[in-house]
């Protein structure tokens, strides 16, 4: 394993357990990472950034389970937001210095952005997010995952219909 990503490092600093999973970089997905590790799909949640079209507002980091896609319309109303948009790859990347694959609200802690975790969670005891770089996620507690982010709950994932059982 490489050395510790910041959120690993910040889960330490809290004392909150967590387990590394440990992955090939060259899998960028949730579902990839749930078939290589031997992991539920709906316990890996992939962290989306989202923006809103409000001008001058902030741009938001969701996390939904692998297997869903995000209804924007759903959470903009959840959100009392009056539109939202996925940001590109590049904006994504540039908004939070990691890369996609790697981009992890652990990780961004100070940087600003309001965290929103689906409520499937709600159900879940432990969830696996991004460490902040690609190859490598974290399993913790939900509670603990909401706790150090402030996430608040949110129900906006539907099923993805392109994602019809575990594709790499």
């Amino acid at each position: 394993m490489s050395a510790k990503t910041l959120a690993m490092r910040i889960l330490e600093s809290r004392k909150i357990r967590f387990d590394v999973i440990a992955y090939p970089e060259t899998i960028h997905d949730a579902l990839g990472v749930a078939e290589y590790a031997g992991v539920d799909p709906s316990l890996v949640f992939k962290t989306l950034v989202v923006l809103p079209t409000d001008r001058g507002a902030r741009p938001l980091l969701i996390l939904i389970p692998g297997g869903m896609t995000l209804d924007l319309r759903r959470a903009a109303w959840h959100l009392g937001i009056k539109r939202l948009q996925m940001a590109s790859q590049a904006e994504a990347e540039r908004l939070t210095g990691l890369k996609v694959g790697g981009v992890s609200a652990l990780a961004l802690l100070s940087k600003g952005f309001s965290v929103h975790l689906d409520r499937s969670a709600e159900s879940l005891d432990s969830i696996v997010v991004s460490a902040g770089q690609r190859g490598l996620n974290v399993r913790l507690r939900v509670e603990d995952f909401r706790r150090v982010t402030g996430a608040g709950w949110l129900d906006a994932a539907r099923p993805d219909p392109e994602a019809d059982g575990l594709q790499g």
